[in-house]
């Protein structure tokens, strides 16, 4: 385990300055678009970069306009966020509770791209909806890469975690492998690491997965621009649980993050996952 301080978790979050350009898609919990609105993101380090103004942009879909403004500034980092060293980060909520909204944000980088997962559920615990994130530095992005497929998944998976922790005690590090295997209408998936081995079996159902797991379902939902969502249906009650996204990068280079919830639905640490596929 190496050390590391809320200095350094600043440092990191200055890895996402600039002006993105992109969308916030509101989606189903099975997936379905609900709304596709066109954002503006500003990151703008001030006063030496001890502060950070956030500026979100939004604007009308159908005539371009600019619908919404909104403006706000950090000097350090909240308790709900972490961040990885190449600027990656998620913030969410520390606790579950009934009766309250509960999820959390994943976001990736990769070059001059950024992709942002939202994940809610209502105050019944249940899943509730997505708002998928897509974001470049340039505003000629090019088009919207379709969703990622099962036959993408599939194989055998190499590569590294890194786990941080919300007290900040370090972070550890371990090789992971993964290796997915399609048997008709079911998908198969072991999990591979030097402390433990997990094994599960999905029914696929077009663009999503669905696990069965004692109390409720995990669902994997396939996304457009190579992202991925994983959630339960419901969050269960005195489990362990997990939210997760993922990112295919390229045809052999995926990222996921895992936000990770003990029994009593406290938030415990945050994984972020970088495999290469090996065959």
């Amino acid at each position: 385990m190496t050390s590391f301080d809320s200095l350094s978790q600043w440092d990191y979050l200055l890895k996402n300055l600039g002006v993105w350009h992109g969308s916030f898609t509101q989606l189903s919990p099975h997936g379905d678009v609900v709304s596709d609105t066109p954002t503006c993101v500003s990151l703008e380090g001030l006063d030496e970069n001890q502060t950070v103004r956030q500026v979100v942009r939004r604007f009308s879909p159908e005539t371009g306009q600019l619908s919404q403004e909104q403006v706000f500034e950090y000097r350090s980092l909240n308790r709900s966020v972490l961040v990885f060293e190449a600027g990656a980060f998620s913030q969410g909520s520390i606790q579950w509770a009934p009766f309250t909204q509960f999820g959390a944000e994943l976001g990736f980088m990769a070059g001059d791209r950024r992709l942002r997962l939202v994940e809610l559920f209502d105050g019944d615990a249940q899943l509730s909806s997505f708002t998928l994130i897509r974001e470049a530095l340039t505003p000629d992005a090019p088009s919207v890469r379709p969703s990622v497929t099962v036959d993408q998944l599939v194989g055998e998976w190499q590569g590294e975690a890194v786990v941080l922790y919300p007290d900040l005690r370090g972070r550890d590090r371990y090789p992971t492998q993964l290796r997915i295997q399609q048997k008709g209408d079911r998908l198969e998936q072991c999990i591979t690491t030097p402390t433990f081995t997990v094994t599960s079996t999905a029914d696929i159902h077009r663009n999503r997965l669905l696990f069965p797991d004692r109390e409720t379902v995990v669902q994997v939902l396939l996304l457009p621009e190579g992202a991925s969502a994983t959630t339960p249906l419901t969050i269960p009650k005195g489990r362990p649980f997990f939210l997760e996204a993922g990112w295919l990068i390229s045809p052999t280079l995926r990222q996921r993050m895992i936000r990770r919830y003990d029994e009593r639905g406290g938030w415990e640490s945050l994984t972020l996952v970088t495999e290469q596929k090996m065959s």
